[in-house]
């Protein structure tokens, strides 16, 4: 399979724990995906929310976390709403195209836009390259990011909600608006991922928990800003400490991430994330 990243881009990832890939989506599939998620929004707007679909996504406040609605979207495309997007009467406040957190978490294999999308041979060569033997696309999310309400995301690494044993989990993080400071780009800890996961997040009974491996914080002030172009992949370790701000701005900054795990690592049955028997995890 024909290399991706250059000798440099291999370094920067070894060193740093993530990689930013400029023009890395070929625009037409940028197009697509983006009206493929209008067209979702849209059709919210016309037919209706599920039910049950008011969930609101908070990594502040983890509510949904014990939230069946979000614990049982392995499989399935589910929207979540920002806080803020309600009234204390549980009205939207907002247009139902400014009020979503997210879109999670099988479009990978439910969409055929995502799919494309996501199936791609500059991927799966990118995957081969960060050293996969057998991946296995787990996991999707449109993160919306809308203005004004957009939240926060706290700091931390995905191993923690993707569990696997070696830690195989790693991010393709896909700029679909440019992403600045203003808006909440990423910002992620340079060398960070040589820490290892603080926390896992895991299923407990009905609900779930979080177990504490190491109570240290994270250094806030190690963050470094990754602003980028729409069109952009930012490729990251599975232990690497990220973060973003509210986006306090008039500008949306709307983003696609996948999540990859190899299938040669064990996948433990507490992951919060389980998918049934009528949709096996796909590699590329």
């Amino acid at each position: 399979m024909p290399r991706v990243l250059t000798e440099e881009q291999r370094a920067a990832w070894d060193r740093d724990g993530y990689v930013v890939l400029p023009d890395f989506v070929d625009l037409a599939l940028l197009g697509d995906l983006r009206d493929r998620i209008d067209a979702i929004v849209s059709d919210y707007s016309d037919g209706g929310l599920p039910d049950g679909a008011a969930t609101v996504f908070s990594t502040t406040e983890q509510t949904h976390a014990q939230d069946d609605w979000f614990l049982t979207s392995a499989d399935v495309v589910r929207p979540f709403f920002e806080d803020g997007a309600f009234d204390a009467a549980g009205d939207l406040v907002v247009p139902l195209d400014r009020a979503l957190n997210k879109l999670g978490h099988a479009m990978h294999d439910r969409d055929p836009v995502f799919d494309r999308f996501s199936r791609t041979g500059a991927l799966a060569g990118l995957a081969d390259d960060l050293g996969f033997v057998e991946p296995l696309l787990l996991q999707s999310m449109v993160i919306f990011k809308p203005p004004h309400i957009g939240g926060e995301v706290v700091c931390h690494c995905d191993h923690t909600f993707l569990w696997t044993e070696p830690r195989s989990v790693v991010g393709f993080w896909f700029a679909l608006d440019d992403a600045t400071v203003d808006n909440g780009c990423m910002w992620a800890i340079p060398g960070g991922h040589t820490g290892g996961a603080r926390t896992r997040f895991r299923r407990q009974g009905a609900g779930t928990t979080t177990d504490v491996l190491d109570p240290t914080p994270y250094d806030m002030d190690a963050l470094v800003p990754l602003e980028v172009a729409a069109g952009t992949c930012i490729a990251f370790h599975g232990c690497l400490p990220h973060w973003s701000a509210p986006n306090t701005s008039d500008q949306s900054r709307l983003a696609y991430t996948l999540h990859v795990i190899d299938g040669t690592a064990d996948y433990p049955a507490d992951n919060w994330l389980q998918r049934g028997p009528d949709l096996p995890l796909r590699g590329f």
